[in-house]
Formats: C-alpha cells, structure tokens, sequence
C-alpha cells in the first residue's frame, strides 16, 4: 500500500519528513543499481536545504550496514501493515546515532590537525599557511596538483613542499605515475575512530 504523498504534510517535523520521503524513494525503486546510495544522499541533501546540517558530513551507510536487516523489514512492514511509527522511530535514531559518531570523528580529527599546525610551523615556518594545513586535511592524501591550486604555487614549490613534509607528515605513495601523498596521521585517526564506532 503507497504511503501518503509527501506533499500533503505542511507541518510535519522535518525528520519525519525525511523518513517518509526516504521510504517513499525506496518503495519506488528507479534505478537498477545504487537506489541505497541515492537515497541516502537525498536524505543529506534534504537535511542541508532544510538547514538542520550546516554541511553533508553525515556518513550513513555505516548505521545501515550494521542494522540492514531491520532497516528492510521495517521497510516492508511499512508497505503491508502501514507501521510507519517504528520505521519513523529506527530512521531518527539512524540519524541520532550517525550525528554522534560523526561528532567524534570530527573531534578526533581536531588534534592531529593541531600537532600539524604548531609542528609544521615550528619546523618549516617558510613553508606554512593555513591553507597548507587545510589542503593536508582536505583528503586523507593530497597531491603537487593539489597544492598547487589551493596554494597557487608552482609544481617545483609544490614538490619541495611535499618534499620536506615528506620525512615526518606525509608518506610518499607512487600509484602509476601519480605520487600520492598520504596524510600518516589523518588515516590513523580515520581507522581508529572508525573502528572505535563499529
């Protein structure tokens, strides 16, 4: 039986909202492959457009993943017997959980970004600057052509950069051609905190 449209509810909390239109996305199916996926990001998109997220940084599919055979039958129970009270209920504690996992990550990263700071400018005070210091936690690894868009430096700079940060910040990862700069204690604390959460 297909759930009320999403367009009847005026003023209905947003959370619920999202958890109808989730179930609603889900019942309807319309890709052959990644309706998970999709529907996930939707449910980000929708959180951001009605500015209950600031940036889409929630990571949802582990929360699934761990609870996936709830997830589908509630899913299910929600098409046969219209129980949409426990769907609504597993969907906000989804995102309850989700949003305290990623509070910790975000804390976590926090501290070896701080080491960064005060040691890279300790050491190489030349070659510092915030924007160093974000384009090294932008991504788990960065690369010349990285720095040399966000710093605007040349290749040659950007290489005796990565150069230098290379014996103490970075481990040097050749891929093909492509050298590949991996970000040693950011993956550290990406592996711990992901473990500590499962």
């Amino acid at each position: 039986m297909p759930g009320p449209g999403i367009n009847s509810f005026c003023d209905i909390d947003p959370l619920v909202k999202m958890a109808i239109i989730h179930h609603q996305f889900e019942s309807i199916h319309p890709f052959s492959d990644g309706n998970g996926q999709t529907g996930r990001i939707i449910n980000i998109l929708y959180l951001v457009n009605k500015e209950l997220l600031d940036l889409p940084v929630l990571y949802l599919s582990r929360f699934i993943i761990k609870n996936k055979s709830d997830y589908y039958r509630l899913l299910q129970a929600v098409r046969d017997e219209n129980q949409w009270e426990a769907w609504i209920l597993f969907m906000l504690r989804w995102l309850e959980e989700t949003a305290l996992e990623t509070v910790i990550l975000i804390d976590g990263i926090k501290r070896p970004m701080a080491e960064y700071k005060s040691e890279i400018r300790s050491q190489f005070p030349k070659i510092y600057s915030q924007d160093l210091l974000n384009n090294l936690f932008n991504h788990p690894y960065t690369k010349i052509d990285f720095l040399c868009t966000d710093l605007n430096i040349t290749r040659p700079t950007a290489a005796t950069y990565l150069s230098k940060l290379e014996s103490r910040f970075v481990k040097k990862i050749k891929l093909g051609r492509d050298n590949f700069y991996l970000n040693t204690r950011f993956v550290a604390t990406l592996y711990n905190q992901g473990s500590h959460l499962d």
